[in-house]
């Protein structure tokens, strides 16, 4: 049980509640300054000290994964309305990566658990059992008959790692000036669409 201090007065009342009240914290604080924070500054927005915190979470980097996982189901749910009807899957996967590429400008838990920048010590954040698993579950609430293109699962983790990585390279350096969303899907469509293509058999292919 939490210790009854700090917490704004309110104390939770359960571990559960105190997990999920410093996941809350560190949401607002990431989101209010677009970049990772430390235990510290969660532990001074409610009023505990560090080591309640670190209860919880063993580091820093703990905390922010679960900070940017919780952000996820709500960013999943809007994209998967933004590509509805969209069947064929280049036209499927360039509108995706660049709705995802615009709400990472919005919603900075997004990039930081898709590029790793969270992390000094692991920057490969984006090969994360995480982010993995996230972009999997993106991909397959596509309307996009996958098995009918040619890809079975071992061929879908590719093209999720793949799209990840292509993402981060946006993520790390998006251009002078950035590209817009419209010369974006141009760009993805020459390139990225391509190599999605090419793994559809004679009878599909674009």
């Amino acid at each position: 049980m939490a210790r009854r201090r700090g917490w704004g007065g309110s104390p939770p009342d359960s571990d559960d509640e105190a997990s999920r009240r410093i996941v809350a914290a560190a949401v607002e604080l990431i989101g209010r300054t677009g970049a990772p924070i430390g235990i510290a500054d969660v532990a001074e927005s409610l009023g505990v000290i560090r080591q309640t915190v670190y209860r919880y979470f063993p580091s820093a980097e703990a905390l922010i994964r679960a900070a940017a996982i919780a952000s996820v189901a709500g960013f999943l749910d809007r994209l998967t309305q933004h590509v509805m009807g969209l069947d064929d899957p280049v036209d499927a996967v360039v509108e995706g990566v660049v709705y995802t590429l615009a709400e990472v400008r919005r919603t900075p838990h997004l990039g930081i658990l898709l590029s790793g920048s969270h992390s000094a010590v692991h920057p490969d954040g984006l090969t994360s059992t995480e982010a993995q698993a996230f972009g999997m579950t993106m991909i397959k609430r596509f309307d996009v008959d996958w098995e009918r293109y040619g890809y079975d699962d071992s061929s879908l983790e590719e093209l999720v790692e793949y799209l990840l990585r292509t993402m981060q390279s946006f993520f790390v350096s998006p251009g002078t000036p950035p590209r817009s969303d419209d010369e974006m899907r141009r760009y993805l469509q020459r390139w990225v669409g391509t190599a999605v293509a090419a793994q559809a058999g004679p009878a599909e292919a674009r």
